[in-house]
Formats: C-alpha cells, sequence, structure tokens
C-alpha cells in the first residue's frame, strides 16, 4: 500500500481511543490518517474531538433505519465515499454484520478492555473484578460477527490492586488503550499482521513491552 492508509473510526461515545488514534495519525512518520469518523449517537463528544482535529465527522442514528442492514448499509457506503480502507471500532456499541464486514475484508478492529476471550460483551471491567482476577488487561482484534471473538492482534496486561472498584480497574486499562490501539492499527496496516483463516499471522517477532506488559511490544 502507498501513502498513509485512509482509517474510518466508529465512535458511540467519549471518543478517548479516537482521540489516541488522531494523536498518532498526526504524527508525520505514523502510516496511517484518519479520513472519517461516524457515530452512531449523534450528541457523542467524540464527533467533537474529531471536528477539533480537523477531521470530517458524520452521524448516523441507527435508530432512524428501518432495519440493521440499512444502517450498515449506510454506514458502509460513507465509508466508502471517504476513500476508508480500514476500519476501527472505538466504543462502538453496535455489533456489525457479515455484509457490512464482507466489504472490508479482514480490515475492521475493534479494542475491547479485557483480555479475550475472557469478560467479552459489556462491563468487562465489572465481570473481571467479580471473577475475582488478577491480572486484566485490554485487547485489539479483528472483527469477525460475533461479540468480541475474532483473531487477536495484540494485548496488553495491568494488575487488579486490592480495593480496586470498577471505575479505577477501567481508568488503569484505559491507559494501555491508549497506547495500544495506535500500535496494532500500525500493524495491521503496514501487514505485520494480517488475518489468515480465522487466525492471526504476524511477522512481528514476540517481543514484549514490560513496561505496559503489551505483546507484540513496540518494534525494535
Amino acid at each position: 500500500m502507498s501513502g498513509r492508509a485512509k482509517l474510518g473510526v466508529l465512535v458511540s461515545g467519549s471518543g478517548s481511543n479516537l482521540q489516541a488514534l488522531l494523536d498518532a495519525c498526526a504524527r508525520p512518520d505514523y502510516p496511517a490518517e484518519v479520513a472519517l469518523v461516524v457515530s452512531n449517537v449523534p450528541t457523542a463528544f467524540a464527533l467533537e474531538r474529531a471536528r477539533t482535529a480537523g477531521v470530517a465527522a458524520r452521524a448516523l442514528d441507527h435508530k432512524t433505519f428501518g432495519s440493521r442492514a440499512d444502517f450498515e448499509k449506510a454506514l458502509g457506503d460513507a465509508l466508502e465515499a471517504a476513500g476508508v480502507e480500514w476500519v476501527c471500532l472505538a466504543g462502538f456499541m453496535r455489533l456489525l454484520g457479515a455484509d457490512f464486514l464482507g466489504r472490508f475484508p479482514g480490515r475492521v478492529l475493534n479494542i475491547h478492555p479485557s483480555l479475550l476471550p475472557a469478560f467479552t460483551g459489556l462491563h468487562a471491567q465489572r465481570q473481571a473484578l467479580d471473577r475475582g482476577v488478577k491480572v486484566a488487561g485490554c485487547t485489539v482484534h479483528f472483527v469477525d460477527p460475533g461479540m468480541d471473538t475474532g483473531p487477536i492482534i495484540a494485548q496488553a496486561a495491568v494488575p487488579v490492586l486490592s480495593g480496586d472498584d470498577e471505575a479505577a480497574l477501567s481508568a488503569r486499562i484505559l491507559e494501555e488503550e491508549h497506547r495500544l490501539y495506535p500500535l496494532a492499527v500500525k500493524l495491521a496496516v503496514t501487514g505485520a499482521v494480517r488475518q489468515e483463516g480465522g487466525r492471526t499471522v504476524s511477522s512481528v517477532g514476540p517481543s514484549v513491552d514490560t513496561a505496559g506488559l503489551r505483546n507484540p511490544g513496540e518494534p525494535g
């Protein structure tokens, strides 16, 4: 791929992971740029983050569509019209169907606040605390039609401390999300990782950034 890969970022809320991607894309050596931000929630603060960064932003309220298929068709049309090559879910609270994913085969990524395959779905941090785990974290994965079930690209771990509540653990995980997502996107758009036969194939060695227990770490 020549030039910088064009990202479409899908959001539903405040957009802190969107901000991490915008900040990464502002660096001249980063291999991607955000071409369009789309929210299914018209009031999402993430849209303001995009506009502040000078990035095209659009609201597509899923409630105004007659069906999920109609919404996803409009979403895919908007992304393709903006020249989007890769789609990044950043707090996007909708499952995407096979027809949408087929328009961007192997090029849709998501970040989830658990060490998948543990604790899929909503309130992953609360699930982790309820089960008494000692290590939590976040995962970037390729998206398939399931809920947080696609092949894993990268993970980062954080300790669960005594006295943690959901807010404290979520904040600690979120710090790692902001580091991990731009790294994983970089690996994907440069071809260092790819989805093949339902698995992630990587040309990156088994490096580990022990400061954050991120695997893969930044290539040396």
